[in-house]
């Protein structure tokens, strides 16, 4: 070794499991904004904001040991995230997918032209009247949670999973 080499240290977040009282508080304010009842897997939160889903016969101690060795969004599916400034839950595009069958509140239903526009990660430049976080619906697909002010509905979707628009010549 040169003596030039520089030590990386990588920061963990922390994961914590949610007891008996946090997940029912969690699917009580899921319930208040989407109408959700019921989650029945086990839950986790990742750091402050992140709510992580797990299925299996994976222990919790297993999966904290696991997660020393790799981030364990590869044992679970990333849910939803807390909203640190309202507090409010806002889904993932897995999450609507894995609870579809619940979701009776805060729905906005897009049409096909806006629905192309949302999964390439665009705004909408739409006036609502509505506000606050709203599951995002075209047909019978939920499209994830949007952010709706007066006049724009604010995506989440990220870089890496929107649709690319290419221009066909014919």
């Amino acid at each position: 070794m040169g003596g030039n080499e520089e030590i990386v240290q990588i920061k963990m977040i922390p994961l914590k499991f949610l007891n008996k009282s946090e997940k029912e508080k969690l699917v009580r304010q899921l319930n208040e904004q989407f109408g959700i009842k019921e989650i029945p897997w086990e839950i986790a939160r990742l750091g402050k904001e992140r709510i992580i889903l797990f299925s299996g016969k994976v222990s919790e101690k297993e999966i904290q040991i696991l997660d020393r060795f790799a981030r364990i969004e590869g044992v679970g599916v990333y849910f939803a995230k807390i909203d640190e400034k309202t507090n409010d839950l806002r889904l993932s595009i897995e999450g609507t997918q894995l609870l579809k069958n619940q979701i009776t509140k805060n729905i906005f239903e897009l049409d096909e032209k806006q629905a192309e526009e949302w999964m390439m990660g665009q705004d909408l430049n739409i006036a609502t009247g509505k506000k606050g976080f709203y599951i995002i619906k075209f047909k019978d697909d939920f499209l994830g949670t949007g952010k709706i002010s007066e006049n724009k509905i604010s995506n989440f979707i990220p870089k890496s999973r929107r649709l690319k628009y290419k221009e066909v010549k014919l």
